[in-house]
């Protein structure tokens, strides 16, 4: 069974929730990037950019809250313009403080329909006024005051002028949470160990147990499945490809440990990646390797591989990530005998840079395979943080060497001195030889499969280094 949110939110010490808000293009990105403190949220003026709420656990004075980046507010009848529209009002229902944007320079019809909208907020509701980048602008501020509200803050999210006053304010509202008591949850069957937290489980510490990020093709199902993991609509979910741009983030619980979800943009061939906003959202997707433990790379098993999953592919093992090579929609497939052996062989035969990685078959809409999903993310995160002591490697390598000599030629006669693991996640080796010039690539690929059978490294990538001994 999955545990509803209500359930889930109770899990945690819930941190003060500070939501931006306000309709497209009045710099609602800009000014959470600048409360954070760092590039988060992609700004640019196309309208429309955030679709999803995104947020971020900082502190602001002496308190450490979440600030949330809503999607711009709308009346536009659009299918997607409603999901945004309608995820902005649930990030406003469940903060504890909105900051409404308005552009100095502008006062629109659909401005002032939302202005009446959120006046069930007004308890909470801070008004504040951006694009005010001179005193002349200042001036023209302050005539918001007339759409009824008591105060004003004018401010230029760009610059910075005017934020700390903004900040000194947000300060004022947020209220004193109580912290309420952990629940533990009883429940054999599998479903039920995933427990539902929010984002701000990092409250209770510093980080989490393992980080994930999901990677793909647009449209493989990522959004929907972090949504099943979370237990809430933390990404949306449609049918238009490329629907997801920030990296938006999640969490939840599974056997005790705590995960951290990062949903990215799909990622399409270059020659397709032509706006400056899927640019942004690829990069911050490949950046988003590097702050997970595990990837989990989605692909759509009715539409297969394509070129650019290797390039992810090849990204992961550069640095070093483990990764789980995700069938998803096998709903989709008729069932018939060998199914997963054909989709594996075809993964293999395409996929030789990730020989290593699991293939598991998913259905993220059904929750198909979920379990085992996560009970193999966390055995990688484990051979991840598997160290091997230099006297019982080179034990091993003797034994390799005498099973299993280094093949001689006339001109080279190569000899294996000493190997030292020096990391692990990502999991590296530095093997000393006489001469690296000319070191057979197939005698350096056995010992990096010695090491992966010997110490179990069997799931992820490791690298093993050449160093000549001088």
């Amino acid at each position: 069974m999955i545990l509803p949110t209500s359930d889930a939110e109770r899990l945690v010490q819930r941190l003060p929730r500070v939501a931006i808000v306000g309709r497209p293009n009045v710099g609602k990105s800009t000014l959470f990037n600048r409360l954070i403190r760092k590039r988060k949220s992609i700004t640019d003026p196309t309208p429309g950019v955030t679709r999803d709420p995104v947020s971020e656990t900082t502190i602001l004075g002496n308190r450490k809250l979440e600030v949330i980046d809503t999607g711009g507010l709308t009346e536009s009848r659009e299918f997607l313009d409603r999901l945004i529209t309608q995820r902005s009002f649930s990030a406003m229902e469940q903060a504890d403080v909105l900051v409404f944007v308005l552009d100095v320079t502008e006062l629109t019809p659909e401005d002032e329909e939302f202005i009446n909208r959120l006046r069930q907020f007004r308890d909470r509701l801070i008004l504040a006024v951006n694009k005010v980048d001179n005193p002349t602008r200042e001036l023209e501020a302050y005539n918001f005051l007339s759409l009824g509200f008591d105060s004003v803050f004018p401010l230029s999210a760009a610059h910075g002028a005017g934020v700390e006053e903004l900040v000194e304010e947000i300060l004022r509202r947020i209220p004193q949470l109580p912290v309420p008591e952990r629940i533990s949850e009883d429940g054999n069957d599998q479903e039920s160990q995933i427990n539902r937290v929010t984002a701000d489980k990092e409250s209770e510490s510093d980080g989490f147990d393992i980080s994930i990020a999901l990677l793909g093709q647009p449209n493989t199902g990522k959004s929907t499945l972090i949504n099943r993991l979370t237990g809430a609509d933390t990404s949306i979910v449609s049918p238009v490809a490329g629907t997801t741009r920030d990296v938006v983030q999640g969490s939840f619980e599974y056997k005790q440990r705590t995960f951290r979800i990062l949903d990215t943009a799909g990622i399409r061939r270059k020659s397709r990646v032509e706006e400056d906003l899927e640019y942004y959202s690829v990069n911050r997707a490949f950046k988003s390797i590097e702050d997970a433990d595990v990837v989990i790379l989605m692909i759509d098993v009715d539409k297969g591989l394509v070129e650019q999953d290797k390039k992810i592919a090849a990204q992961i093992v550069k640095k070093g990530r483990g990764v789980v090579l995700a069938a998803n929609k096998w709903d989709t497939l008729e069932d018939t005998p060998n199914t997963l052996r054909a989709v594996t062989d075809r993964i293999r035969f395409l996929f030789p840079v990730l020989e290593f990685a699991p293939i598991l078959p998913l259905s993220a809409l059904e929750g198909q395979g979920i379990p085992k999903l996560l009970n193999t993310v966390i055995q990688l995160r484990t051979q991840l943080e598997k160290r091997i002591d230099t006297g019982t490697l080179n034990n091993a390598l003797a034994r390799w060497i005498e099973r299993t000599p280094p093949p001689q030629n006339k001109k080279h006669r190569w000899k294996l001195r000493y190997i030292t693991q020096v990391s692990k996640h990502p999991v590296q080796f530095i093997l000393f030889v006489n001469k690296t010039k000319g070191f057979p690539e197939s005698y350096l690929g056995y010992i990096r499969n010695s090491i992966r059978r010997e110490f179990g490294f069997t799931n992820i990538p490791i690298s093993v280094e050449l160093r000549d001994r001088r």
